[in-house]
């Protein structure tokens, strides 16, 4: 502590440096460049900020995205808005049909609500195998999009991972799609409607009312 304390005092106590004359055998314009003092660096201001100017620029590149390329129609973000009161929810029976390849059917138990990246996740039972499918629903290979069965409840959780288990798995769901099929072949063709397939009984004279076919 003492060869601190008198380091310090001698320290102050010493004369500022000279400054540095240049040796006289120095071509001049060396001497002019290790001599000289520092020049200035010209600053500028910074550029004006995008986000204030635009503060929600990306949620509006995607709203334009959407709108212009993946979904001109708009059926696909109604089906799954929000405010929509049928909005597929987890815990629905969904068939997916593509473009090319066969259609995929399933439980779902998670929808991803993220813009242009939207996806549901679909679990299925194949050959006594879990089959799971992230599906999303803006994708040019995605022809349609419909809810076969509506669950009895609504679930209270967003994410129905715990069907992935034995005890909770619901199984196979090809049942429920091929009756949801048969049926809407059924109303297509129009050989199912009770009284709309035939005369009303109130007016047995009225003329066969058309079947309503399902989309």
């Amino acid at each position: 502590m003492f060869r601190l304390s008198t380091r310090a005092l001698s320290t102050t106590s010493l004369t500022p440096p000279k400054p540095r004359i240049p040796p006289s055998y120095l071509p001049a314009n060396l001497e002019a460049k290790a001599f000289s003092p520092p020049k200035r660096i010209k600053t500028y201001p910074p550029p004006p900020s995008a986000r204030r100017n635009h503060p929600l620029a990306v949620h509006d590149i995607n709203i334009a995205h959407i709108t212009q390329t993946l979904d001109p129609t708009g059926a696909r973000t109604r089906l799954f808005s929000r405010s929509n009161p049928d909005v597929p929810r987890v815990g629905d029976i969904l068939l997916v049909t593509f473009t090319s390849g066969d259609p995929f059917s399933g439980l779902c138990i998670n929808i991803r609500r993220r813009g242009p990246d939207t996806s549901i996740l679909l679990r299925n039972r194949l050959h006594m195998t879990g089959v799971e499918m992230w599906i999303k629903i803006y994708s040019p290979k995605v022809r349609s999009i419909e809810v076969v069965e509506r669950a009895v409840k609504r679930a209270r959780r967003a994410r129905l991972y715990y069907f992935r288990k034995e005890k909770h798995d619901r199984g196979s769901v090809e049942g429920v799609v091929e009756e949801y099929l048969k049926r809407r072949r059924m109303l297509r063709s129009g050989a199912v409607g009770g009284r709309d397939s035939g005369k009303s009984a109130k007016n047995p004279s009225a003329p066969p009312r058309k079947a309503v076919g399902a989309r």
